[in-house]
């Protein structure tokens, strides 16, 4: 493949309590629409792996994309929709923090990086 695959990792530490609930809502609210934006849900973690009652869990959702043109398709259909953060905001109850980031296995970073540089051409 031309295009290295990319990662999308979701990391949410939830309220104390919350974890499970907030896995069943974002399996079933949010998954679809990232589905939709072409991402594949590759794995949900929970850390540490026991349902706190009063304690909080964090949890590592990875998605993939095929590549790093499909992630910035992905991109340009999630930014403009108002409805992403409005589901944020009507889960804000179950989660403390919440952060992304993007990633690409360490052997696919030179070809990622050589087509970065001749995009800028």
């Amino acid at each position: 493949m031309a295009d290295g695959e990319v990662f999308v990792i979701d990391r949410i530490v939830t309220r104390p309590g919350l974890a499970r609930r907030f896995i069943d809502r974002y399996l079933a609210e949010y998954a679809p629409g990232a589905r939709d934006r072409g991402m594949t849900l590759q794995s949900v973690l929970v850390s540490p792996p026991i349902w706190f009652a009063d304690e909080s869990n964090t949890i590592t959702i990875t998605w993939s994309l095929p590549g790093p043109l499909a992630w910035w398709q992905m991109t340009w259909k999630g930014r403009p929709d108002p409805a992403l953060g409005q589901w944020w905001s009507d889960i804000g109850e179950l989660v403390a923090e919440r952060s992304r980031s993007v990633a690409a296995a360490a052997g696919d970073v030179d070809a990622l990086c050589e087509m970065n540089a001749a995009a800028d051409v």
